[in-house]
């Protein structure tokens, strides 16, 4: 009975925002990322009317008095300081043809994790940091980083750093293919997978705030300005890959391969609607 009665209380809840999101988008059928965007924030500010708007980066730290206070005491002493010291030994040195990552990126790399992701109009595509930085490896050929392994994690945890307060910036062309990748990736942020037959919304939407065992869940909104993170439960730090992975793992789907369309597709619309959120990465969870 406790099933069923969450479950119907998920489809009303994404229903409602669903609706929410845009009359607009009803009547013109077409995508309306600012009335999503508009919608989505509102859900979650109502939802938790005293929580300040740039306090939803620190995820379930900001829903719990006494984790609150833990994660002040963690970031006297932060368990991912060894990653900022190595991503930024791994962004500096040089490759072997002289040049360095900073010759692949705006303003040298530095300040500008809060533009990422971005469509690509000529190739057609959403790019993200993580495949951006493989982009360069290879452009100064060099073999690429396993997106889930701890040198992606600490390059993107030092990048993240040098933008920290900088609030996203995600913009969306006026380009079909771009309107598309967030559709698409809005469609499988509320799309239901695996055994458990869980949606992202599930956890995110639904549910933020509640435990799953000893975890308590994060709000959709913000969760990825704390990218990427140190997990107690991990050991060590994760990319925002390999979180995706990870959680469809977790709702015993079939994880896909980490940089497929479909999880940048989803990044790009967890980013866009979180857009003026301030950086907080990298970060640190349960």
């Amino acid at each position: 009975m406790r099933s069923a009665i969450h479950l119907a209380s998920a489809a009303l809840v994404l229903t409602t925002l669903a609706l929410s999101a845009a009359p607009s988008v009803i009547a013109a059928d077409t995508p309306d990322p600012v009335a999503d965007a508009r919608a989505f924030r509102n859900y979650f500010t109502g939802k938790f009317s005293k929580l300040k708007l740039e306090d939803f980066v620190n995820g379930p730290y900001s829903l719990n008095e006494d984790m609150h206070k833990q994660w002040e005491e963690k970031e006297q002493f932060p368990p991912y300081d060894f990653a900022l010291d190595l991503g930024k030994e791994l962004f500096t040195r040089p490759f072997k043809n002289g040049k360095s990552y900073a010759d692949c990126f705006a303003n040298q790399g530095i300040g500008v994790r809060q533009n990422y992701p971005y469509f690509d109009e000529k190739e057609g595509k959403v790019i993200t940091l993580e495949l951006a930085l493989n982009r360069c490896r290879e452009a100064n050929g060099e073999a690429q980083l396993s997106y889930v392994k701890d040198d992606m994690a600490a390059l993107t945890a030092y990048m993240a750093f040098t933008s920290r307060g900088k609030p996203f910036d995600i913009k969306i062309p006026n380009d079909p293919r771009a309107l598309e990748a967030y559709e698409n990736g809005k469609r499988y942020f509320y799309a239901r997978r695996g055994q458990l037959n869980f949606s992202c919304a599930s956890c995110h939407v639904q549910n933020p705030g509640e435990r799953i065992r000893a975890e308590i869940l994060a709000p959709a909104l913000g969760i990825l300005n704390a990218m990427p993170i140190y997990r107690s439960e991990w050991g060590g730090m994760g990319t925002t890959s390999r979180r995706f992975v990870t959680c469809n793992s977790q709702i015993r789907g079939t994880p896909l391969e980490p940089q497929s369309d479909e999880y940048r597709d989803l990044e790009y619309y967890l980013s866009y609607v979180s857009n003026g959120l301030p950086i907080s990465g990298p970060g640190a969870r349960p």
